[in-house]
């Protein structure tokens, strides 16, 4: 018998809600290699935690350092529940 559907909801337990969001990264990183490896796709992939701690992945070392630059562009906006406002500055 299969796993029935996640409802899609915000987790209320602080410590589920972060065991779920490191399993579900783990989850997201290892299906970023396998398109990468299974289509000859190049890849790179940024997560924030609700903390704002960086979490990335890139299928080319060349890729990194470009990842490394975008992640600390100056973030003037604030970390919300779901999204991340990132505005970088004008010169």
């Amino acid at each position: 018998m299969g796993r029935g559907r996640v409802q899609l909801k915000r987790i209320e337990n602080k410590i589920s809600r972060q065991v779920t969001f490191s399993k579900r990264r783990t989850g997201l990183l290892k299906k970023a290699h396998e398109i990468s490896v299974l289509c000859d796709a190049h890849v790179a992939l940024i997560v924030f935690s609700s903390r704002g701690k960086l979490f990335e992945y890139s299928t080319h070392s060349s890729s990194e350092p470009s990842i490394r630059m975008l992640a600390e562009i100056e973030i003037t906006g604030y970390i919300y529940e779901n999204e991340i406002s990132i505005h970088p500055r004008i010169s």
